[in-house]
């Protein structure tokens, strides 16, 4: 039976954004051609604006589905509930987030690095986003801090010095490395959890999630 239109459209704009994302990563935004997007897709220029207005109308849904994907998965977690003890919400919320990105290397790479290319309202939508992922992160440092479990006189700046160094490792890790993912993720939680005065325990140290 043939594909309806709907389904192949579906498939060629899924497609158009694997193309984009891994052409943004490879070579940055500003030195992408739409026609470039297209010939990597495998369909006609005219056939690509179909489905994408403008090549700032991809870039911006590539970071949106990103940061809304990373959202929902964590808002699925069961350590994001607000009775999770703050120690162990914030050691899955470190875990979480370095295999959440360890997995999507270019779609962070270029979620990051084109923020600069995204015009004002654009910007501002992604920002949003962004900041709904900061903000999982110091409601949990809040809460330990409440409960005297955590020393952080600054939730929010301890908030971005985090994320800031779980992200970074995205950057620079490897797996042909020294140490294998398992360690670097451990080594994390533990420098996250240490970050704020909280002792890593056994419970902290075990990985739920393959």
């Amino acid at each position: 039976m043939a594909r309806q239109a709907g389904s192949q459209g579906a498939e060629t704009a899924e497609r158009a954004r694997r193309a984009a994302l891994s052409l943004f990563a490879r070579h940055g935004y500003a030195a992408v051609s739409m026609r470039e997007i297209a010939a990597e897709t495998g369909v006609g220029a005219a056939a690509l604006y179909n489905h994408f207005a403008t090549k700032q109308d991809l870039l911006t849904e590539l970071m949106v589905k990103h940061l809304e994907a990373l959202l929902a998965a964590w808002d699925a977690e069961p350590e994001a509930a607000a009775e999770t003890e703050p120690r162990a919400a914030l050691a899955a919320f470190a875990r979480f987030h370095l295999r959440f990105h360890a997995a999507r290397r270019d779609a962070v790479f270029v979620s990051t690095m084109e923020l600069r290319s995204l015009d004002q309202p654009n910007f501002h939508r992604v920002e949003r986003l962004r900041r709904a992922w900061e903000d999982r992160m110091e409601a949990i440092i809040r809460r330990g801090a409440e409960a005297g479990i955590f020393r952080a006189p600054e939730p929010r700046i301890a908030t971005m010095a985090l994320i800031g160094m779980l992200t970074g490792v995205t950057n620079w890790y490897r797996p042909a490395g020294r140490l294998p993912a398992s360690a670097i993720e451990a080594l994390h939680v533990e420098m996250t959890l240490s970050a704020l005065g909280a002792a890593m325990t056994g419970d902290d140290a075990c990985s739920p999630h393959p």
